[in-house]
């Protein structure tokens, strides 16, 4: 259901028109009636579809609703979640959700959801992250990933919204297409010990599952993980992130408008929420977010032996030879950096090894690009998502001016607070005991650490926890080799950044402290489903060899055949062995 928002007591909103203050706890009724901006609406926005119960007339609101609004306090608790997934055991026990015809009419609901309020997601994005219409589509709605020349793809990534689309758009068709092969057994061989027979790998749902999904990718996040669910046949909740309260809600009204009620479900809200769903008995949790929090969702599901998948993060190095192309290197170094939500991603490039003797050649690369993609004044551009909330942005803000760590900056670190928004930031050889170094930094801060030699980078990375995603850019295959080799990572880019996650045939998770388990494409189905071996056989060729009493001349035949001798097994049948 969505929540009726109320504005917390002396909260300053920026508007096109100036500044309103609010001096009570007011509703946005009240807000609307004092701002020219919003008009309030008993019903969903019919301009944009985001129901939060706002309507955007004429002029533009500067402030986004996580950074000023928050939901009422929730009814949902224990009782309730326990009472949820009681209802929707109830309905999968009935079979509905594992025929291929409930699976495919949800996931083409899907992608006629996305389809058709392309635009309202889009502007959920950007209320809640200030994202870019275009970033928005590529990476939360539809992928194009079959033909594209790369400096189209490149273009694309810089556009959150349209990446997050695109994603989504990507794996729900892929789905469509595959999924009668992905149902289909698997017939495996059998032996000689169970002839005459046949087996088979079959996969079944798991069940009722739990998906907890991330604020950074809010669209992307929650709906592909459902895809896999749904595609494998279970039914799911979600639990969407609070801090982007506008996809949130969107996503709970969309999700009761095009599937199916009765086995798949949204659960607003925060920490309460949350809580009072981890307490319930699940058949698979999946969660995206950070490490912290993922510790709490293990920890909850183990007490129930719920199995997890945990999407999780850690700080992703970018490794930079000095043969590069450094024009190349430097762009796509900046998508995997600032134009992924300016920082803001899992995947995203967290800091930079390199030679001293390149580094110089490199940061004035990065900053002449950097002027290309963003101009003057990045703080101005449509194209530099915001920092998420203020808590956040003081964190940010914060390890910028940590002792040895602000005389660093050779690049940006401007801020404009009222706009959660801070530059694209670059950082030479800041202190390794930092919180920087020590942290993912999660947002639009750069550090570029030297090393005398690139071989050196292979030790920066391995002192630190294993990464979600680890990039080289070099074109020696020497070093590509030992680099694929040596370094270990849930996954890769060469010469690259970001872009191994739109591929489906790979698998995407992390490994150590960066996650548990992985998805995209089949890896999603597959996530949700449990691989149930079975056995085939009928009533002929029974034999007494399985059977007491145990001889010798049994035992001899067994052994034969357990170890595949069958010239041995025939001998020891007649009552021979290969001995005599």
């Amino acid at each position: 259901m969505t929540k009726l928002l109320k504005i917390n007591h002396h909260h300053t909103i920026p508007f096109a028109g100036g500044l309103y203050r609010t001096t009570t706890r007011s509703n946005v009724a009240s807000l609307a009636l004092a701002t020219s901006p919003f008009q309030f609406s008993s019903g969903y926005c019919s301009k944009t579809c985001i129901p939060s119960r706002l309507k955007l007339v004429s002029t533009t609101c500067y402030a986004t609703l996580s950074a000023v609004v928050k939901p009422q306090e929730s009814a949902f608790d224990g009782k309730e979640a326990a009472l949820l997934v009681d209802e929707l055991r109830t309905n999968f026990n009935t079979g509905r959700t594992r025929s291929y015809e409930w699976r495919i009419s949800q996931l083409q609901n899907i992608a006629k959801m996305i389809d058709e309020k392309e635009k309202c997601i889009t502007e959920a994005l950007y209320q809640d992250l200030s994202k870019p219409e275009l970033e928005a589509f590529l990476a939360e709605v539809f992928t194009f990933t079959f033909t594209l020349i790369h400096s189209v793809l490149i273009y694309c990534l810089n556009h959150s919204c349209f990446h997050q689309l695109s994603n989504t758009k990507s794996s729900c068709m892929l789905a469509i297409k595959e999924l009668k092969n992905w149902m289909a057994p698997e017939t495996v061989k059998t032996s000689v010990t169970t002839f005459p027979s046949s087996a088979q790998i079959v996969s079944e749902p798991l069940g009722v599952v739990l998906v907890i999904s991330a604020w950074n990718f809010p669209f992307l996040l929650s709906v592909e993980p459902v895809i896999g669910a749904i595609s494998a046949g279970n039914a799911v909740v979600l639990k969407p992130s609070e801090i982007a309260p506008a996809t949130s809600s969107l996503l709970a009204k969309l999700f009761s408008e095009y599937l199916d009620e009765t086995a798949i479900r949204v659960v607003e809200g925060g920490v309460p929420e949350t809580t009072a769903l981890l307490d319930q008995k699940w058949d698979k949790i999946f969660f995206t977010g950070g490490a912290r929090v993922g510790r709490i969702v293990m920890a909850a599901a183990a007490k129930k032996l719920t199995p997890v998948v945990l999407e999780l993060g850690g700080k992703c190095p970018a490794l930079v030879d000095s043969d590069v192309n450094l024009q190349v290197a430097a762009r796509r170094i900046i998508t995997g950096k600032w134009a992924c939500n300016n920082g803001q991603a899992c995947i995203g490039v967290d800091y930079v090894i390199t030679t001293k003797d390149f580094a110089p050649k490199l940061i004035d690369a990065l900053k002449t690009e950097l002027k290309t993609f963003f101009g003057e004044n990045p703080l101005k551009s449509k194209d530099v998502s915001r920092i998420v909330n203020s808590f956040h942005f003081k964190r940010l803000e914060s390890m910028m001016k940590e002792n040895g760590v602000a005389d660093k900056i050779v690049h940006g670190g401007q801020t404009m607070e009222d706009k959660l928004k801070i530059s694209p930031t670059i950082l030479v050889d800041v202190p390794e005991e930092s919180s920087m170094m020590q942290e993912e930094i999660f947002g639009p801060l750069l550090p570029v650490i030297t090393v005398s030699k690139i071989e050196d980078g292979f030790q920066v990375i391995r002192s630190k926890p294993k990464p979600l995603a680890a990039y080289l850019f070099t074109d020696n295959k020497v070093l590509q080799n030992r680099f694929v080799e040596n370094v270990s990572a849930g996954g890769m880019g060469i010469n690259e950044t970001v872009l191994h996650v739109t591929l489906k045939d790979l698998p995407f998770g992390g490994v150590g402290e960066s996650g548990i388990g992985a998805y995209h494409g089949k890896f999603s189905y597959e996530t949700f489903s449990h691989k149930k071996g079975v056995l085939y056989r009928s009533f002929d060729g029974d034999s007494d060899l399985r059977y007491p009493p145990y001889t010798p001349e049994k035992k001899r035949v067994l052994k034969a055949l357990l170890s595949s001798d069958i010239f041995g097994a025939i001998l020891a049948f007649f009552g021979f062995s290969k001995d005599s």
